[in-house]
């Protein structure tokens, strides 16, 4: 199974983290292999399977993962006691200081965030994308950090994972027109061919705004839609699996 760590956040010991690519499953092609979803078309038992095998990897129990029914909204979800893996909330974000209790976010193409307060010790994941970034969800995680467990952004690491980048996300004018009226043209970029939106550009922005120091920030290098031998990418070939970023607190 091949995963990667957050150079960030790899240096903290009692968190357990990881972004997957597609290595290390069992689900057949479109979703080869290591699909997480279950909304995606694939074999349910495959993914289960695919699920078990990153528990097993990772050392956590596969019943106490908390993910989503990810609908490109701003909502963020405290996880509560009765939250299980059975019955994921319609939400894009999720955060907890529960020990344990493994949180995931599943993207192809989206930006996978994942946010930890070492001080109160509070985890939280985001999927960022371009609904998620032009409601600003990374302000609304950062609201509950504040609200529910008194951090301080200064004391805030984010990692974002692997996602599409500028090179390789075209978009339309109706986007155009809509990114201008947010004051997000600095993340437009005139090609030849029409204009590309860096998702990345709009979310570090966004960390910033928020007091999350230039430090604590990280962003994976690679462009999903590039790399789609290693990564899931819907733009690259719509009928796709959905790798994750996965982060608990020990």
């Amino acid at each position: 199974m091949k995963i990667y760590q957050s150079n960030l956040l790899k240096n903290f010991k009692n968190i357990t983290h990881a972004f997957t690519t597609k290595d290390g499953g069992v689900s057949k092609a479109p979703y080869a292999t290591l699909n997480l979803a279950f909304h995606v078309g694939d074999t349910s038992s495959d993914v289960e399977h695919n699920h078990q095998l990153l528990a097993q990897h990772l050392k956590y129990e596969k019943n106490s993962l908390i993910h989503m029914k990810q609908i490109h909204s701003s909502h963020v979800h405290k996880v509560l006691d009765t939250d299980n893996f059975e019955s994921p909330h319609k939400c894009d974000a999720l955060i907890t200081d529960k020990k344990e209790t493994p949180l995931m976010v599943m993207v192809a193409d989206c930006a996978p965030i994942l946010f930890y307060d070492p001080i109160n010790r509070v985890i939280a994941v985001a999927h960022a994308g371009r609904e998620g970034v032009f409601q600003n969800i990374v302000k609304k995680v950062l609201d509950m950090f504040f609200e529910e467990y008194n951090s301080k952004a200064k004391n805030i690491y984010v990692s974002v994972g692997a996602n599409i980048k500028v090179c390789c996300y075209e978009v339309g004018y109706e986007i155009v027109e809509q990114a201008k009226k947010l004051g997000m043209e600095y993340a437009l970029k005139k090609q030849k061919s029409g204009f590309f939106l860096d998702i990345n550009a709009i979310v570090k922005k966004q960390l910033l705004k928020e007091g999350v120091t230039h430090e604590h920030i990280e962003f994976a290098d690679e462009c999903t839609c590039c790399k789609r031998e290693t990564y899931f990418s819907y733009r690259a070939d719509g009928t796709t699996g959905r790798f994750c970023g996965v982060i608990m607190l020990q």
